[in-house]
């Protein structure tokens, strides 16, 4: 009789569990749908008001520009280009000077993070002039870099650089003073060697507080190429920006804003993925467990 009724449990459990995921996944696409019907209608909000507005006389457009103007302007450039050449040109170098800075400040910030981070001595040395460092506003960083190295592409990609190290550093250095002391403990009287525990419990360790980091870092990454170009450049997105101010175009500022966020959004999903990949052995947390 108990063997019969454990039989007859068991796929009424199995069936309850097939229940429950189905229901999980109907409530995760059901709040997908709400954010981005969400977003869409902010969007909407936001840009008909907008258009709205300049049309009845309420805002200036020659001052705000103006949301179809915008498409107007953003098609122009990307047909006719501007006069330091094509705007796919100008794209290209903004990202390039972005790329490489990023890659050069995550890579310098990661290595100084850790190094400073297990050793408290540099940290009491090097501190108080990573500090200084840090301290100076950018804009005079990238007028110093401009007058060392011209108008090239170097100085941008200093800059770009410079911001990315700091967010790297502070988070990767954090992260390394966040590693369990008792994990620590335990790799030294196994006989690991001081190389071993850095690359397979400290910087895994401190991986959350590092990719967390580089979310916001290439934004950073953008910005410093961004204001580069601006102070000097032969081509590039800020000097397209630079020249549409110049010329009273807020339609021509606004197109090319609208390039950038699109750039920074690919690069956020393209470092979501990677974070997903490089921490895929992580347990979820609370949230995401529950979203799934």
């Amino acid at each position: 009789m108990s063997t019969t009724s454990a039989v007859s449990t068991a796929p009424a459990a199995n069936g309850s569990q097939v229940s429950a995921a189905a229901t999980a996944r109907s409530a995760v696409r059901r709040r997908t749908a709400l954010v981005w019907a969400g977003r869409v209608g902010l969007a909407v909000f936001v840009l008909g008001g907008w258009q709205a507005f300049t049309a009845w006389g309420i805002v200036d457009p020659f001052f705000f520009g103006q949301p179809s103007g915008i498409a107007k302007r953003l098609v122009d450039l990307f047909r006719h280009g501007t006069e330091f050449g094509s705007f796919y040109s100008n794209i290209w170098t903004t990202i390039q000077e972005a790329l490489v800075g990023f890659a050069l400040g995550a890579v310098t910030g990661v290595v100084f993070g850790v190094a400073l981070g297990q050793s408290r001595f540099l940290a009491d040395v090097l501190g108080p002039y990573i500090k200084m460092v840090n301290a100076i506003p950018r804009i005079v960083l990238g007028s110093i870099f401009i007058v060392a190295f011209g108008i090239g592409v170097l100085p941008k990609i200093l800059l770009a650089a410079v911001l990315v190290f700091f967010i790297v550093f502070f988070n990767a250095f954090q992260g390394v003073r966040e590693v369990d002391r008792n994990i620590l403990a335990n790799t030294r009287v196994l006989g690991a060697s001081q190389l071993q525990i850095i690359r397979h419990v400290t910087v895994p360790s401190a991986l959350t507080w590092i990719i967390a980091s580089l979310h916001s870092a290439f934004g950073f990454a953008i910005v410093g190429a961004l204001v580069g170009e601006v102070l000097g450049a032969q081509s590039g997105l800020g000097l397209v920006i630079k020249t549409a101010q110049n010329n009273f175009d807020p339609n021509g500022v606004f197109a090319t804003m609208l390039v950038i966020s699109v750039i920074v959004l690919g690069a956020e999903w393209l470092i979501g993925k990677l974070e997903h990949r490089l921490l895929s052995w992580r347990p979820p947390a609370p949230t995401e467990a529950n979203s799934l």
